[in-house]
């Protein structure tokens, strides 16, 4: 054989070469999973079902399924200068009537959080479930836990949510109280609203989604059952229920992420 010809046999394996690599390189980057960033904005029971395992169970699901589920976690509101409040009223006060590029009270508006995260995670922690009776008629603009102002709030803060079709929102139903926090006339209310939260607000087909963090709480009651709860006189869940709803809550993202949101149990289960 010439030298000419091993010359051009040698060019031409590593022309083979090369484009195996580049093939390789290519057939790598379409099966790289594309990323999804998850923000979870909560307070201490938030905190609590968090510290269940939530992180862990993300990381194993996207090792098993070749995913890339970024979920992070945030106090929200941070309580200062913001006070300590998650409540219908403060959503609607920092999302709608505050709404803009700028931060509230240093607080991210939807407008500075949704072109970071693709899932939007937000709740309440136990207090909203203290529901006081109506007043003379609903007001948007009042602090006052009543059936009427939160349904008011939550209907402005579904039209909002619309706005950014691109971001889908998963909302937790309340935390709820311990019985001797509360009373059975206070527990009817709690229930009727989240109940109208999951039969009438939540629509499907839009990009809000529901966790019945309520349901798995009172197990159909109106009450945080005692053996979920740190002790009787105490509405934040203890470590081994915290423990059984993170993945249950995990799974409940998954499922929205997927396409599963409206036809997935809305309790994870």
């Amino acid at each position: 054989m010439s030298k000419m010809t091993l010359l051009a046999v040698s060019f031409c394996l590593a022309c083979l070469g090369l484009a195996l690599v580049a093939s390789q390189s290519c057939a790598q980057e379409k099966t790289a999973p594309q990323p999804v960033k998850i923000i979870f904005l909560h307070h201490s029971t938030g905190h609590n079902v968090w510290a269940g395992g939530v992180a862990d169970w993300f990381a194993k699901y996207d090792q098993d399924n070749g995913k890339d589920y970024q979920i992070t976690e945030r106090e929200f509101p941070s309580g200062k200068p913001y006070e300590w409040k998650n409540y219908p009223f403060d959503y609607w006060n920092i999302w709608v009537e505050h709404a803009g590029s700028k931060p509230y009270m240093e607080e991210p508006t939807l407008e500075l959080l949704t072109p970071q995260y693709n899932v939007i995670v937000f709740k309440h922690c136990f207090p909203v479930s203290g529901i006081k009776p109506d007043g003379e008629k609903a007001d948007v603009t009042s602090e006052e836990k009543t059936l009427a102002n939160y349904k008011a709030q939550y209907a402005a803060l579904k039209d909002k949510l619309h706005q950014f079709k691109d971001t889908k929102f998963v909302v937790w139903t309340g935390a709820a109280l311990v019985e001797k926090d509360s009373n059975p006339e206070q527990g009817k209310r709690s229930r009727e609203f989240f109940d109208w939260v999951k039969k009438d607000w939540d629509e499907p087909g839009d990009n809000i989604f529901v966790w019945d963090f309520f349901e798995l709480e009172t197990e159909g009651g109106l009450f945080l059952k005692g053996d979920y709860a740190e002790a009787p006189d105490n509405s934040h869940p203890n470590e081994a229920f915290c423990k059984g709803a993170a993945p249950l809550f995990a799974k409940r993202v998954v499922d929205v992420i997927e396409g599963r949101g409206d036809s997935g149990s809305l309790t994870g289960k």
